[in-house]
């Protein structure tokens, strides 16, 4: 369709924002022959999961000084006065890295749309506990958490009692969701899972710890119910596409390549694309809507569906991205023979474990590692990505464990960081909301792991567009437009 008409069809949706939800709505609706506008306020894709170049990093960072940018807020550049930084755009920073469990419904999706074919995803390999020393002349080191049976036998940080007490709970895991199992666990259900580890396996708090990391809690008080749910889908995760991990990440950026991946698809279906063009204001009649677009354009359309940026009720977290001077080797090493190499690790700095001004951190620390292979940085270099509950201090307990994490890599020649990006993310709202002929989707999650719940909104609002005479059973059900050889994508 010609750019210049526009403004004389009627189109059937109106998509504003490239986010991880208004581009699979766009992947959902590529087969359906209807009329799509997709816009986007921005001047690039992926919204609050878009990944940056570092000169795009400096003006989304200056343009948070002066504008209101909704979910986020307070972003800071530092640049240590250090060589070893490479131009520009050979870094993709992610804004909101996730994992994606091998069990997650978002791959199923991306498989069964055949999309997959053009995202190469990369393996999540071990998950790491800091240890900060007990002694002040000895060194902080990392543990690898134990998440196999195999794991488990052969580790050496854990006791032989301790051992059978994580057999039994991982044993427990795996059939949680069995009647006997529920009537166990479902008087904690709400309750916190720190909780029911002490009162039916009599864990110790450093096992207690192993579990919580892998739950990836951001206030390490994630409920029961919803702990054996991640637990239970990252034990089943394990060995599903391959040896040795249990999760996944997408290359050149993680969700943001994704959604890229997506809108190109939507685009091969005939929607129109238009970057830096919000919405600037809207009439609503009985049956359609009248956009004007900040580009100038006016345009009317059957159904709007946005992205709500407005901040929700959950607390605010804070976030560090740090370019290392270092491939950070060691966290990246195959755990079993046939495994791929993975490129990203993740380390947990427990709460308690780091101390800023003689207070202790009370919320845990997140590390996401990534090598180059993941192609956000040149040979030679690791990008960290650093999370943790927004509090007074924050932004200082994200730079002691920056700092306490690379001593624990190497304690001989502690790695030199090269850049950093420091800011805040906010909640958005959880629920969709119809108003009309407007449907806001729910802003995105700040968990670390892909959340499946917002695939549901998608869906609602792939149903709003093709109405009922759509079968539900043809949802993200595509066949290849063109023959493929599958032995070209193993």
């Amino acid at each position: 369709m010609a750019m210049g008409s526009i403004g004389d069809t009627l189109w059937d949706v109106v998509i504003c924002g490239t986010g991880l939800q208004q581009s699979l709505l766009a992947l959902s609706l590529s087969r359906s022959g209807k009329n799509i506008l997709h816009i986007d306020p921005n001047d690039y894709y992926g919204g609050a999961e878009a990944a940056f170049s570092l000169q795009e990093t400096e003006s989304w960072a200056d343009r948070l000084a002066t504008e209101d940018k909704g979910l986020f807020r307070s972003a800071s550049i530092t640049k240590p006065d250090v060589a070893g930084l490479s131009f520009p755009r050979a870094y993709s920073l992610a804004l909101a890295p996730q994992l994606i469990h091998a069990r997650s419904e978002l791959l199923s999706q991306l498989v069964s749309s055949r999309a997959y074919r053009q995202v190469e995803f990369l393996a999540v390999g071990s998950f790491y506990i800091f240890k900060a020393p007990l002694d002040p002349e000895q060194q902080p080191s990392l543990v690898r958490i134990p998440s196999t049976r195999e794991d488990v036998f052969s580790t050496t940080a854990i006791s032989a009692k301790a051992k059978r007490g994580l057999m039994k709970f991982l044993k427990f895991v795996l059939d949680y969701d069995s009647p006997e199992q529920r009537d166990v666990w479902k008087p904690f259900a709400d309750k916190p899972l720190v909780d029911f580890l002490q009162e039916h396996f009599k864990m110790d708090a450093e096992l207690k710890t192993y579990i919580i990391t892998l739950t990836l809690s951001l206030d390490g008080r994630i409920s029961t119910e919803d702990g054996l749910f991640i637990i239970h889908r990252h034990l089943t995760s394990m060995g599903h596409f391959g040896p040795g991990f249990a999760a996944l990440y997408p290359k050149w950026g993680g969700i943001s390549e994704i959604a890229q991946v997506a809108c190109r698809a939507g685009a091969v279906g005939g929607a129109v694309y238009m970057l830096g063009a919000g919405i600037k204001s809207m009439v609503t009649a009985a049956d359609e809507i009248e956009l004007e677009l900040t580009s100038g354009d006016k345009v009317k359309t059957k159904l709007l569906v946005r992205g709500d940026d407005s901040v929700g009720d959950e607390p605010t977290i804070s976030r560090l991205v740090a370019v290392i001077g270092s491939p950070l080797k060691s966290l990246f090493e195959p755990t079993i023979e046939g495994a791929p190499t993975p490129c990203v690790a993740v380390v947990a700095l427990p709460a308690g474990s780091l101390t800023t001004s003689g207070e202790a951190n009370i919320y845990p620390v997140y590390v996401f590692a990534h090598s180059s292979g993941t192609g956000e940085c040149p040979n030679g270099q690791s990008v960290l990505y650093l999370s943790t509950m927004a509090t007074y201090n924050s932004k200082e307990i994200l730079s002691r464990a920056l700092e306490s994490f690379l001593s624990a890599v190497d304690h001989n020649q502690v790695p030199q960081c090269l850049y950093q990006l420091y800011y805040e993310q906010a909640a958005g709202v959880k629920q969709s909301r119809l108003d009309g002929l407007t449907l806001d989707l729910p802003g995105p999650p700040l968990s670390l792991s892909m959340d499946d719940s917002l695939l549901k909104h998608v869906r609602e609002a792939w149903k709003k567009v093709v109405g009922d005479t759509v079968d539900d059973a043809e949802y993200m059900v595509f066949t290849d437009r063109e023959p493929v050889d599958d032995d070209d994508y193993e």
